[in-house]
């Protein structure tokens, strides 16, 4: 041994094959945005480029939604967040702006300024 100890010692990495995901082209984050049991939403709601059209429909679902366990304003905010954090680097610099402005409005229609 070169001094360390059994415990410092780097374990080979463990090899997870994405080939069944891959095939069927599901993540469990996009699953989210489809089967959530916090919302039912509009079908493309995260690719609409109105900030207050999007706001609009998220208050909306929330708000009509029996499924879900928070607040509507949680529950809207919520998902925004998570689709906006689970989009990363290969959400487009425009779509990402029109959805950090959804936010705003979805303050703005809660009374949350």
């Amino acid at each position: 041994m070169t001094g360390k100890s059994a415990n410092q010692r780097q374990r080979p990495r463990r090899q997870f094959s994405l080939a069944k995901n891959k095939a069927q082209g599901r993540y469990w984050s996009g699953a989210v945005t489809r089967q959530s049991n916090a919302l039912d939403l509009e079908p493309g709601v995260f690719t609409w480029s109105d900030p207050a059209k999007i706001a609009g429909s998220l208050k909306h679902s929330a708000e009509t939604s029996a499924r879900r366990k928070g607040t509507p304003y949680q529950s809207a905010m919520s998902m925004l967040s998570f689709y906006i954090n689970r989009a990363g680097r290969n959400l487009p610099e425009q779509q990402r702006q029109a959805l950090e402005k959804s936010k705003r409005e979805l303050r703005k229609l809660f009374g949350h300024e």
